[in-house]
Order: structure tokens, then sequence, then C-alpha cells
């Protein structure tokens, strides 16, 4: 059985920075890229980016600057940098495994990790 564990969230102050980590264990054969998620209560799922295990990456609308996804294909992680954190990205972080190399498919998601940035 696949399993994501991501960690590394917190409280945070504004301006502040973390480094998100998400762990695969199990990882299939099939295994394409991973991608990181976040989720505010009330609101819908936002993509923040995906990364192949080869290092191609994707980042989605308004993520560019002040995030940065990150792969260790030898050890199964991947990671998420966060710089000058505002109190709007307070929400669940969650990472997610994609088999699919044509589309933005995920087949396995983590539990999440909780991020709070006081203001």
């Amino acid at each position: 059985q696949v399993q994501l564990v991501e960690s590394g969230g917190g409280l945070v102050q504004t301006g502040g920075s973390l480094r998100l980590s998400c762990t695969v264990s199990k990882r299939p054969f099939s295994s394409y890229a991973m991608a990181w998620f976040r989720k505010v209560p009330g609101k819908e799922r936002e993509t923040i980016a995906d990364i192949t295990w080869n290092g191609h990456i994707t980042y989605f609308t308004g993520s560019v600057n002040r995030f940065n996804i990150s792969r260790d294909s030898a050890k199964n992680t991947v990671g998420l940098q966060i710089d000058s954190l505002r109190p709007e990205d307070t929400a669940i972080y969650f990472c997610a495994h994609r088999s699919s190399r044509g589309s933005y498919e995920y087949d396995y998601w983590g539990q999440g990790t909780q991020v709070t940035v006081s203001s």
C-alpha cells in the first residue's frame, strides 16, 4: 500500500518561511510525479506545484515566486519551500502522487500538514 506522509507544518509569523516534506513509502514502479496542494476551509483545493521524478516542474497560478518544489528520487521525498508567508497561506497542505503521464490526475494522497501564519 502506497503511503504519503507530510511533515514540516506549523505556526509561523508573517514573512517567515517553512519547508514541507512528503515521504512516499512503497513507491510503485509506475510512479511518475508528485504534487503539492493546499486546502482552506470553505474554499476549493488549490494546486501549488507538480514535479516529475526526473525533475520537470509545473507551477500553477499564483505560486511561482514564493513556492519552490523539489524532489529527492533516491529518498522518495518531495519538498515544498514556502517563503514570505502571509496569513492567507494558512491552510492544510497535502502532497499527492501521480502515475499518469498524460494528465494531472493523482492516485494517492497524504493526510496533510497544517500551516498557520500569524499576522
